[in-house]
């Protein structure tokens, strides 16, 4: 018996580690409002195990289903959400099967949350769509493809639901696939998958359907076990942004990040950009031990072969196939924001470790989300997707999104709030170079010596506008050109124009950290200063 024991022992834990060293498969799953969404994540984690008895026992004393579980409880958690009956805000749900995990990004299906249903789709290898079998493809449905097709996620599958409600008819499958079927085939999908299901019974979710003998393909659950992920970026360049430099001794200098792609062994050249140098790693340290070779998406700290400038934000890649660097670039963007896009404000773009100021030159076009169609518009309003020449500084290191999704995405955030109002993927470099005229003549030290003092920008803190103004006037009776002004981008044009700005209100740090790039000492931190006229004055000589 004890043998017995131990053997049963020993294949519970080879079964235990077989598990731990299965694949991650990251998923997003999206649906218009009241598309059975919420079910049918219900169904898979109680069908597949990846409930709690306890959580079982609430939902279906919860259930108003005549005995019947609700399943669409077990992922409504919040309490406006119950209420709505809509997804609001973006959930990570977890499961297990004996060939793989699942991570799914449960995401809101209404119009007003379409953002969130962007940030959940922005790390899936899958997008699951809904459709209610009654109602076929609705704007909402194209929206979500579109959005998955432009964040690159390489695989769509289509789950016609309700098919019950429909009487379980192949025609009306056939009708839904091929309507969707014809707008998916434009976004550059590898593979579209369809699945008529019914939610609440699981029909072709984990169990085949007698009632639809006709559909003759895998359930759900089968195919999203046997759609390949993690694959390709070892296959990639090697891409290592830095994202912080360790030195806990005088003997130890160590670039730590994540590989998010390609691969890399001791002795192997890099380049280190937006320097250029050229170097070997010399060690690849884990928490773990040191390693020979490393692979994406492993985290690693590297150390190299020489002393050379590389700190967070730079980039470690493969000397034989470098990214990109440019300021002049040409992007797509999921507009986020109930703001509309504004050529004339200042945004940032976040893109991996660097934060870079940013101006949108141009909205070269606004995609028809029914035909997918580019229009031209002025703007990008709340949930437009749309095409834009913008200039950074300093540069972006990346590869085309196409051919690289970690270094081709990026955020853009508005520059004076800090909330995200974009998401972003990089198409290219500006094909156009910049037009001439439309840069300054003058020079800064030419400006300076024609008023006689240098530029400078002046923190002074909210709510103080009465000091500012009084400051102005002070500073003009000394023979200082000054102004006050309300934001960080009208401070930063006035110092390139070579006049001291003065802004009466706190600066988000992102922002403060930009002007510090743009203008060194010369952006002045007056707060809490005891004489800011002397200060100021003793920063512009």
């Amino acid at each position: 018996m004890a043998v017995e024991r131990e053997t049963a022992d020993a294949d519970t834990l080879d079964a235990l580690r077989a598990r731990d060293e299965a694949e991650v498969l990251r998923l997003v799953v999206v649906g218009s409002v009241d598309d059975g969404k919420s079910t049918l994540i219900g169904r898979l984690l109680y069908e597949t195990g990846g409930l709690f008895e306890d959580q079982i026992a609430q939902v279906r004393r919860a259930s108003r289903l005549g005995g019947e579980l609700d399943f669409s409880l077990f992922t409504d958690g919040l309490r406006d959400e119950r209420e709505q009956r809509i997804t609001i805000d973006v959930a990570y749900r977890f499961f297990s099967t004996h060939k793989r995990h699942f991570i799914i990004a449960d995401t809101p299906g209404h119009e007003q949350y379409t953002r969130n249903m962007a940030t959940g789709a922005s790390t899936a290898e899958l997008a699951v769509i809904l459709l209610d079998a009654r109602l076929g493809v609705l704007p909402q449905s194209r929206r979500h493809a579109a959005i998955a097709g432009l964040l690159g996620i390489p695989r769509l599958a289509v789950a016609v639901n309700k098919m019950d409600l429909v009487g379980h008819d192949a025609a009306v499958f056939d009708a839904h696939t091929r309507a969707l079927g014809e707008f998916a085939s434009k976004l550059g999908f590898e593979e579209v998958r369809y699945f008529p299901v019914v939610a609440p019974q699981g029909d072709n979710l984990v169990q085949r359907s007698a009632r639809m003998d006709w559909y003759r393909g895998p359930t759900l659950l089968e195919y999203l076990e046997s759609v390949p992920v993690g694959r390709r970026a070892p296959q990639r360049p090697f891409r290592f942004p830095v994202q912080s430099v360790l030195r806990p001794d005088a003997s130890y200098r160590g670039l730590a990040g994540r590989i998010v792609s390609g691969r890399v062994a001791v002795g192997d050249a890099v380049q280190v950009l937006p320097s250029g140098r050229r170097t070997t790693i010399a060690a690849i340290d884990t928490f773990e031990g040191a390693l020979s070779h490393a692979f994406a998406p492993m985290s690693v700290t590297l150390r190299l072969a020489e002393e050379i400038d590389a700190g967070r934000g730079s980039v470690l890649a493969s000397p034989d196939a470098l990214p990109k660097v440019a300021e002049r670039l040409e992007a797509t963007l999921v507009w986020l924001s109930e703001k509309p896009l504004d050529v004339t404000r200042g945004y940032l773009v976040k893109h991996g470790a660097r934060l870079a100021s940013t101006r949108i030159e141009q909205v070269q076009a606004r995609v028809e989300l029914a035909t997918l169609e580019e229009k031209s518009a002025p703007t990008l309003q709340l949930n437009d997707i749309g095409r834009v020449a913008m200039q950074c500084h300093p540069g972006l290191i990346f590869d085309p999104y196409a051919t690289d999704r970690a270094t081709g995405a990026f955020i853009l955030i508005d520059a004076i709030t800090n909330a995200t109002v974009a998401a972003g993927t990089l198409l290219g470099v500006q094909s156009a170079p910049a037009p001439e005229a439309l840069q300054s003549r003058v020079s800064a030290e030419a400006r300076a010596q024609r008023l006689g003092h240098a530029a400078a920008v002046v923190e002074l803190g909210a709510g103080r506008r009465e000091q500012a103004y009084a400051l102005e006037a002070a500073l003009f009776d000394a023979g200082v050109a000054a102004v006050v002004v309300d934001d960080a981008r009208a401070a930063l044009a006035c110092a390139r124009a070579g006049l001291v700005a003065l802004v009466a209100d706190e600066l988000p740090t992102s922002t403060r950290q930009l002007l510090a790039d743009a203008l060194g000492a010369r952006l002045i931190d007056a707060r809490v200063a005891a004489d800011p006229l002397a200060l100021v004055r003793a920063a512009i000589r």
